[in-house]
C-alpha cells in the first residue's frame, strides 16, 4: 500500500507522538536521578520484525533507532496479551543490551487476538550487582563479574508482575527500592504505548497502521540516502585510540575504512584491536550495529532535520566489525564500558568522514562520555545509595563556519546534566563547582567547546565514586584543517588534610569527609589555522573567562593591552612569526610517536595475525609484543611516549621484526588465512 505524501506525514507525526508520550510517561514515573534527569532510557514501537518504525525525536537516548528486537521476541515465542520480556544479557540479546545496566523490556501489542506491533522501553538501572556500586568497574574481565544476567524472561505474564523474578531482581541490587520504581515506570511507558496504538488503529484502520510501518522506514531509507550522496564516492581510511585497556598501559587502536557509492556507504572495521581483557568491549552480535553507525547517523539528521526517525536511517549503512574484536567480541567478555569505545567509534568516523569531505565535518568533540557516580552509605537502610553526580561530556568540536559548543556533546546520547539542587537533596555531597573549563578548547580559527569543570566534596566518610567512561589522558581530540588538539582529561583529589593527588582513569575512588574531587573534561578539537580566527572573538573569549591572556597570546597571536582590548601592533608581530604549514589533521605529540611506531599496514597484518590464534594467547601475544616494541608504555598522564620509548625508528624496526617472527610461526594455513 502506497500514502499520499499528506497522510505519511500525518501518520509520521501520530507514530512519534505516541513513542514521546511513552517516553514522557516514564521519565515522570522513574524514581532515580538516571530517569527523572539525567534521561538514560529510552522507548519506541517496532515492527513485527523487531525494527523500530516510532522513536522519540526530542527526549532520551538518542543513538538506539537500529536497535533489532528479534532475537529476543524468538527467545520467548509464546507471547499472549499481556505479557512483557525484560532482558539485560548482551550475547543472548545479540546486542540488543549492550550492558548489564541496561534493562530491556518488550511487549506485544494485540489487535483481534494478532499481534500488531512490538512496544519497547530501555533504562540504566542505577545497580544491578556485581562487584562495584552501580555495576560498572572498567577491570571486570568477564560479564559474569558484571552483576545480575538476565536472559529473556517474562518480567509479565497476562497482565501479572512475575514476582519470583522480582525477588530475584531486587536482592541482587544495592537499590532495591530505587531500581523497583524504575521497573514499573518501565511497565507503565509500554502501558502508554499499547493504548496509543489502540487510538491509531481506531482512527486509520488496520490495514493503514500495518502499511505504515514499512512505508515509514522506506521513506527515511531514501531520504538518508539523499543526504549521504553529499560524500564523494571513494576509499577512505582512518583510525584512532583508547588511551588503554585500563589492565595495561597499551593504547588501543580502532580503525575503519570507508567506501562511498551513490549514497550507500560501507564500514569495514578490519584492522581494529582484538578484543580485550576489560570491559570497554562493545557487543555488537554480528550485525550491523547502530553504534558502529552513530556518526553517519548524526550527519544525517544534521543535514536534514525533519527525516522521520526509524530504522529506515540505517538501511544505506553497512558496518561490519571482525569477530573477536574489540567491536564484536566473543562471550562472555566484560562490556560495562563499551561507551568508551562506542565514542572513540565516532571519532574514528569522524575523521574518515574529514577525510572524504572536511567542508562538511566538524573536528571531533572532546571524545568522552562519563557518568560520575557516587555510591554513599543510607543510614535509613543500612545499604547504600547510587546516583550520578553528573554525566559530565566534552565540548563539542569547532566547525568550518562557527565555534564548538562549549561544554556539550551528543556524539554518542543527549543526556541532560542534573541540577545542582537535585544532586545535593539526593546525596550527601556539595557541588563547589560546575562550568566550563578555562583554555581547554582546541585553538583554530574556529575553536572546538569548551570541556567541563566538575567539584563536589563528599560530606561524609566511605563515599565511593566512579567515573566510568574516562578517556582523553593520553590522546588528546584532534584538530583539522590546522586547528589545535583540545585539552586532555584530568583528575585531582584534594584530601581533607591539603594532600592533593593527581590521578587517572578512575575505578572506585574512596572519599571520606571534606575530600575534594576535581575532574576537568576535554575540549573540543578545533578547525582551520587559530592565528586566521578573528581576534575580537580571542578577546570575547578571554573576556568571558574561557581562554587567558596566555594562552591567547601563544595559540592564537593575540595580546590584549591593559585596557582589554586588541594591541593590534603587538598581534601583528606575533601573527608575522613563521609557523609550520597547517596540516589536515594535527595531532597531539603521543600520537604522532605511536602511528611513528606502528605502521598502519605492519599493524593491519599484525591484528590479522592474532585473529588466527586462540582469544586467550591473542591477547597475551599482543601485550607481549607492544611491550616489547615499546619497552613497556608508561600510563597516561607520567611520561610522554616519545620519552619512553627514545628511539622511534629503532621501535618501529621491532615492531616489523616481531610481525616477521609472527607470520614465520604460525602454520601454513593460519599463514594462508592471515593473507
Amino acid at each position: 500500500m502506497s500514502f499520499d505524501p499528506i497522510t505519511l506525514e500525518i501518520l509520521s507525526s501520530k507514530i512519534a507522538a505516541s513513542a514521546e508520550e511513552m517516553s514522557f510517561t516514564l521519565q515522570r514515573t522513574g524514581r532515580t536521578l538516571f530517569v527523572k534527569e539525567t534521561a538514560d532510557f529510552q522507548t519506541g514501537i517496532a515492527d513485527l520484525s523487531g525494527r523500530f518504525f516510532a522513536y522519540p525525536r526530542e527526549i532520551g537516548v538518542s543513538n538506539y533507532m537500529g536497535l533489532d528486537l528479534s532475537p529476543v521476541i524468538r527467545a520467548v515465542p509464546d507471547m499472549e496479551p499481556g505479557d512483557v520480556i525484560i532482558t539485560n544479557h548482551p550475547y543472548i540479546s545479540e546486542g540488543l543490551a549492550t550492558h548489564l545496566p541496561d534493562l530491556h523490556m518488550v511487549r506485544p501489542y494485540f489487535h483481534d487476538d494478532k499481534i500488531v506491533a512490538y512496544g519497547w522501553c530501555f533504562i540504566h538501572c542505577s545497580d544491578v550487582g556485581g562487584k562495584v556500586p552501580s555495576s560498572i568497574s572498567p577491570s571486570n574481565d568477564s560479564l559474569y563479574q558484571e552483576g545480575l544476567l538476565i536472559p529473556p524472561t517474562k518480567i509479565v505474564k497476562a497482565g501479572k508482575i512475575n514476582e519470583e523474578f522480582m525477588w530475584s531482581f531486587r536482592v541482587n541490587s544495592r537499590s532495591p527500592d530505587e531500581n523497583t520504581g524504575d521497573v514499573k515506570a518501565m511497565l507503565a511507558a509500554l502501558t502508554t504505548g499499547q493504548h496509543r496504538v489502540r487510538d491509531l488503529i481506531a482512527q486509520h484502520g488496520i490495514d493503514d497502521f500495518m502499511a505504515v510501518q514499512e512505508a515509514l522506514q522506506d521513506y527515511s531509507a531514501r531520504r538518508a540516502r539523499e543526504v549521504l550522496r553529499r560524500i564523494p564516492d571513494g576509499r577512505y581510511e582512518f583510525w584512532d585510540y583508547l588511551d588503554d585497556d585500563y589492565n595495561s598501559a597499551l593504547p588501543v587502536r580502532i580503525r575503519v575504512r570507508m567506501d562511498v557509492e551513490d549514497g550507500i556507504v560501507s564500514l569495514d572495521y578490519a584492522g581494529t584491536d582484538p578484543q580485550v581483557s576489560s570491559a570497554y568491549n562493545v557487543p555488537t552480535g554480528n550485525k550491523e550495529h547502530p553504534w558502529l553507525t552513530l556518526r553517519l547517523i548524526s550527519f544525517v539528521l544534521t543535514y536534514d532535520k525533519t527525516i522521520p526517525i526509524n530504522a529506515g536511517l540505517y538501511r544505506p549503512m553497512h558496518p561490519k566489525a571482525p569477530k573477536g574484536s574489540i567491536l564484536n567480541p566473543e562471550a562472555p567478555a566484560a562490556v560495562g564500558v563499551r561507551h568508551a569505545t562506542a565514542t572513540r567509534v565516532t571519532d574514528t568516523v569522524t575523521g574518515v568522514l574529514t577525510l572524504a569531505a572536511p567542508e562538511l565535518m566538524k573536528a571531533p568533540s572532546g571524545g568522552v562520555t562519563v557518568p560520575v557516580v557516587l555510591s554513599e552509605p543510607d543510614p535509613e537502610t543500612g545499604g547504600r545509595k547510587t546516583l550520578v553526580v553528573e554525566p559530565m561530556v566534552g565540548g563539542s568540536g569547532g566547525m568550518a563556519d562557527k565555534d564548538g559548543v562549549d561544554g556539550r556533546d551528543s556524539g554518542l546520547a543527549n543526556l541532560g546534566n542534573n541540577p545542582a539542587e537535585s544532586v545535593e537533596a539526593s546525596s550527601r555531597v556539595r557541588l563547589l563547582r560546575y562550568g566550563l573549563r578555562v583554555d581547554s578548547a582546541g585553538a583554530g580559527r574556529h575553536r572546538g567547546g569548551c570541556g567541563q569543570e566538575l567539584v563536589f566534596q563528599a560530606l561524609t566518610d566511605d563515599c565511593q565514586v566512579l567515573g566510568r567512561g574516562m578517556e582523553r589522558f593520553r590522546f588528546a581530540p584532534w584538530g583539522i584543517q590546522g586547528g589545535r588538539p583540545g585539552a586532555l582529561f584530568e583528575v585531582h583529589v584534594t584530601r581533607a588534610d591539603g594532600r592533593t593527588e593527581t590521578i587517572g582513569k578512575i575505578d572506585v575512588l574512596v572519599l571520606n569527609e571534606g575530600d575534594i574531587v576535581t575532574m576537568l573534561s576535554p575540549g573540543g578539537g578545533g578547525y582551520g589555522d587559530p592565528f586566521t580566527r578573528d581576534p575580537a572573538l580571542v578577546t570575547l573569549d578571554v573576556q568571558r573567562g574561557l581562554v587567558t591572556r596566555g594562552a591567547a597570546e601563544a595559540q592564537y597571536g593575540v595580546a590584549i593591552a591593559d585596557d582589554g582590548k586588541v594591541d593590534a601592533a603587538a598581534t601583528a608581530a606575533l601573527r608575522a612569526v613563521e609557523r609550520p604549514a597547517p596540516s589536515q589533521f594535527e595531532f597531539c605529540d603521543d600520537r604522532r610517536a605511536w602511528d611513528a611506531i606502528f605502521d598502519d599496514a605492519l599493524m593491519c597484518e599484525f591484528v590479522t595475525l592474532l585473529g588466527t590464534l586462540p582469544q586467550a594467547r591473542r591477547i597475551e601475544t599482543r601485550r607481549k609484543v607492544l611491550e616489547t616494541v615499546t619497552g613497556g608504555v608508561p600510563r597516561a598522564g607520567s611520561v610522554g611516549i616519545l620519552d619512553s620509548v627514545g628511539d622511534l625508528d629503532a621501535a618501529r624496526a621491532r615492531f616489523k621484526q616481531a610481525v616477521s617472527e609472527l607470520r614465520a610461526a604460525l602454520s601454513p594455513k593460519a599463514q594462508e588465512t592471515a593473507a
